[in-house]
């Protein structure tokens, strides 16, 4: 069985993605971001390219990777650099590896670093885009979407399923970037009741059940 890998966002806690592993029974490796959110910085994290690497350290075979907004830069690097080790990827509304910006996402740097002002620098700073690479990422991708995110919205889900072979978008009605998944299979519930998803293209409702495989 694959080991799972949880990649928090911006907010860099490595607890982000704990109540949802433990409500789906889930175990797995969840990380923290140094230097972001109210985490303790640390010398030789200096980038997210240094974050990269810091979870490519835990892949020694196959693993799953869920990943949240920013963490989802993290879980697309990992998967170019690891192609034979990375077999499936859960994405729930990631903010990079496409210009978000041209698709309408806000600029978010200002709320950020209001929220934590002690947070590094350099998470402001501008990170590739990952377009052309895409296409060759031949893991199950599944996409979760809120409707209601500014910071990456809607249509940064519909470019990233457009480019990667094999993924699956998903939408919740009035979600924003809270949105997260229950465990492989399932939705999550927030706020005491069942979010709608959808998929954009076709309009057709998810199944209760979503499976990746």
């Amino acid at each position: 069985m694959s080991k799972v890998l949880f990649l928090p966002g911006a907010s860099g806690s490595a607890s982000f993605w704990k109540p949802v592993a433990d409500r789906a029974g889930m175990e797995g490796v969840f990380f923290a971001w140094p230097g972001l959110g109210d985490e303790p910085a640390r010398p030789d994290i200096n980038g997210i390219d240094d974050l990269v690497a810091s979870v490519a350290d835990e892949i020694m075979g196959p693993v799953d990777i869920v990943a949240q907004s920013m963490g989802g830069l993290i879980a697309l690097k990992l998967a170019l650099a690891f192609p034979g080790s990375v077999e499936r990827l859960v994405l729930a509304v990631t903010s990079g590896g496409v210009p978000v910006a041209d698709l309408g996402g806000s600029e978010w740097r200002p709320d950020y670093f209001a929220a934590y002002p002690r947070a590094a620098k350099w998470i402001a700073d501008p990170v590739g885009d990952l377009s052309s690479q895409i296409p060759t990422m031949e893991a199950p991708s599944l996409l979760l979407w809120g409707d209601a995110d500014p910071i990456s919205p809607v249509a940064v889900g519909m470019r990233l399923s457009a480019l990667l072979p094999n993924a699956r978008l998903w939408v919740f009605a009035g979600a924003d970037e809270s949105v997260k998944l229950a465990g492989f299979g399932k939705f999550s519930i927030r706020r005491g009741r069942r979010r709608e998803a959808r998929n954009p293209r076709t309009g057709a409702a998810a199944p209760v059940a979503e499976s990746l495989r």
